[in-house]
């Protein structure tokens, strides 16, 4: 027992997070499927207690099966190579979402299923070495536990700085204290081998990913503040007095071309996981400014003189100022600079003869660009006081002729590629109105 103290406490910080975990999770409204994070926590307990079982076998050599400890050795070394990797996968999927590219996938488990092999295959040449404090496992199959562990340390370090001006705040504290404890860890257990440090590595991952990341009441919190902001962006689209469904539908839209445009690898290091959900998050809020235009206006039967389509065109100034005095203090940065820029900018033109400040190109912010063609698509293909709604054939048309003048033209080469998709989105949303 003297030489487990160290894994015997983690193991009870760990086991205290998984039941309080597990315990918030179920009470919580907004409920997750499996993830990630309960591999790791699952992984992460089988580790420790591997950890302590070998850190009293291996000092107690004379009275331990000799199969047993290799057996046991050869588990715990497959458990550190296991939290290595679904550490790396965790925040893989934290930071940029999965893959769809099955080539990608087998690159990412490649390192790790040729280590399980190799320690499986060498496990008899593990060897038993003694220090001053404690003894300790030497050999092949330990080294390429840590050469493991330094291959997904660089890969974690490579995304880092890819997605970082495109993480969420909190998230990029979480990575980087990753990184420094996963390389004090590694180096310290390198250089001082008989310390045994494994475990409290695996502790303080799973302890920041959950007080970071995975805290039930903090994602609860967040599920509220998203149906605060679909319920104001609702109000607004009722002042406009729309058929219904435009938050929802444009919000598909975006999402269904943004994820398009990822698969095609395209805007790689921006589309991050972070970034496509404060995209969809953002979409509702792009007609916010409309709250600030007089009913008369926004409710006319008819064709707007010059003077109200000047004081409606002031809806994406107000939209941007709303969005910055309103929802710009909510502690997350990202999502206030995006809604802002989406509100402000989506009826900027590709040629620059949109509104209000003239922007062209690439000049216009990504989320903007693909925020106009789900918007103006929606606008025609819906009913409005001032007309009826178009036949969709005359709506993909106004997109592809738009191409190059309204629109960028990737995003409408993109979305015209997808076309039955948006139908389906098309035609669900207007069956359930």
């Amino acid at each position: 027992m003297e030489r487990c103290k160290l894994q015997v406490g983690c193991l009870l910080i760990v086991l205290y997070i998984a039941f309080i975990y597990y315990k918030e999770k179920d009470n919580c409204q907004c409920k997750k499927k499996k993830s990630v994070f309960d591999a790791l926590l699952l992984c992460g307990v089988a580790n420790i207690i591997l950890d302590g079982l070998t850190a009293y076998t291996v000092n107690h050599l004379e009275s331990v099966n000799k199969v047993l400890n290799l057996i046991l050795h050869m588990c715990f070394l497959i458990s550190i190579d296991a939290v290595i990797f679904i550490s790396f996968i965790y925040f893989l999927n934290v930071t940029e979402g999965f893959t769809k590219k099955k080539s990608k996938i087998f690159i990412l488990w490649l390192p790790f299923i040729l280590n399980v092999l190799f320690v499986i295959i060498n496990i008899p040449m593990l060897r038993y070495d003694h220090g001053a404090t404690s003894n300790y496992s030497m050999g092949l199959p330990a080294y390429s536990c840590y050469i493991i562990g330094v291959i997904y340390l660089v890969m974690t370090i490579a995304i880092f700085f890819k997605r970082i001006n495109y993480m969420e705040r909190n998230k990029r504290v979480s990575v980087f204290t990753y990184f420094l404890f996963g390389c004090f860890f590694l180096f310290f257990q390198m250089l001082i081998p008989e310390s045994l440090v494994s475990s409290l590595a695996t502790t303080i991952t799973i302890l920041g990913a959950y007080m970071n990341l995975e805290n039930p009441a903090i994602q609860e919190l967040s599920h509220y503040h998203n149906e605060m902001v679909i319920g104001f962006a609702t109000l607004v689209e009722n002042k406009d007095d729309s058929t219904g469904g435009h938050i929802k539908r444009t919000s598909l839209y975006v999402k269904l071309l943004a994820e398009e445009l990822r698969n095609r690898g395209y805007y790689s290091d921006m589309l991050s996981k972070d970034y496509m959900m404060n995209l969809s998050l953002s979409a509702p809020m792009h007609d916010i400014g409309k709250i600030a235009i007089p009913d008369a206006i926004l409710q006319k039967p008819g064709k707007l003189t010059n003077e109200e389509f000047d004081i409606m065109k002031q809806h994406t100034v107000k939209g941007g100022a709303i969005i910055l005095d309103t929802f710009g203090q909510l502690g997350n940065q990202q999502y206030g600079e995006m809604a802002f820029e989406m509100a402000r900018y989506h009826h900027e033109k590709w040629n620059g003869k949109g509104y209000p400040e003239g922007k062209k190109e690439t000049e216009i912010p990504l989320c903007a660009r693909i925020m106009a063609i789900a918007d103006v698509f929606d606008a025609v293909s819906q009913k409005r006081c001032y007309r009826e709604a178009m036949p969709l054939e005359q709506c993909f048309d106004i997109i592809k002729k738009g191409s190059g003048q309204d629109f960028d033209p990737l995003l409408v080469e993109i979305f015209m590629d997808i076309r039955d998709k948006v139908e389906a989105i098309y035609h669900e949303i207007y069956e359930e109105a």
